[in-house]
């Protein structure tokens, strides 16, 4: 795809991913080629995990899956940022709609966000 340099950063480029209707940001995600690939192919969100060192499609096992409604590259061609629709409660592995749940107030870190689905039972089927 002419604008993304997979290259630039080896081969994966960080993805900020933001809910279309609310403009609240879910989560961050790396891409590689064959995730972007498979996003344009399928319309829904796949990236590259990095813990798990495989590729994925957002929703596989929770069933809290991003169909992708905006796609931007920022203007150097090495991020990108993914407007999605959320299906499911959460877009976060730990039960919270958005990863960015914590905020950090004169040095201390305060969780912000409720959970919205129990991880257990969504992950030890």
């Amino acid at each position: 795809m002419e604008g993304i340099d997979f290259e630039k950063s080896g081969g994966f480029v960080p993805v900020v991913v933001q809910d279309y209707e609310s403009g609240e940001v879910l989560m961050l995600a790396y891409m590689n080629r064959e995730a972007w690939e498979k996003t344009i192919e399928t319309g829904n969100a796949w990236y590259w995990s990095r813990s798990r060192n495989q590729l994925w499609m957002k929703g596989e096992t929770s069933g809290h899956s991003q169909v992708v409604k905006e796609i931007f590259i920022d203007c150097d061609g090495d991020s990108l940022l993914l407007k999605v629709e959320q299906r499911g409660r959460g877009a976060c592995h730990t039960g919270y709609r958005s990863c960015f749940h914590r905020v950090v107030h004169h040095g201390k870190v305060k969780v912000v966000g409720q959970k919205v689905f129990d991880p257990r039972e969504v992950y030890e089927k």
